[in-house]
């Protein structure tokens, strides 16, 4: 099992968004989602987080929240607890990412661009401002198969 973290900055009512398009090999090919990676050993979530946007962004996140953790099990991968956060400021200027593009994305077009199914799910519980969360999703392939929230099975 791995740890990851899962960032999405967040302004005028858009996120910033990583096209993953630079890495061969790479599970979320040519998908759209937020900055982040995995942890480091020693690290807290927070601390990942941190360091992961600052490397793949070039900024310092000044305000952010730690929002859920999101359970990713699956058929192919080994599974994976992202530890999911949202930032509304930050310092720096923008950089070049060197694991694809880096894009404001109105937050009203994300389910037209190609994302995992889950994170629709996860978008939705972040726009309800969904207090802290657990949320599991099953994949075969690339295919959802099941959503639990808090430990419920969550209608799609």
């Amino acid at each position: 099992m791995i740890n990851t973290t899962l960032c999405y900055l967040e302004r005028d009512g858009k996120y910033l968004m990583l096209h993953r398009v630079k890495k061969a090999n790479d599970p979320s090919h040519d998908k759209w989602i937020g900055v982040g990676g995995k942890f480091e050993d020693g690290e807290s979530p927070e601390e990942c987080a941190l360091r992961e946007t600052r490397e793949e962004t070039g900024l310092t996140l000044t305000s952010y929240r730690y929002r859920g953790l999101v359970t990713f099990v699956s058929d192919r991968w080994e599974t994976e607890y992202m530890h999911l956060f949202t930032a509304d400021a930050w310092e720096g200027e923008l950089t070049a990412c060197d694991e694809g593009e880096l894009v404001w994305v109105e937050k009203s077009r994300l389910s037209s661009l190609p994302i995992w199914e889950g994170d629709k799910l996860f978008f939705r519980l972040l726009d309800e401002d969904i207090p802290f969360f657990s949320l599991k999703l099953t994949y075969v392939g690339e295919t959802l198969t099941s959503a639990t929230l808090n430990g419920k099975p969550l209608a799609r």
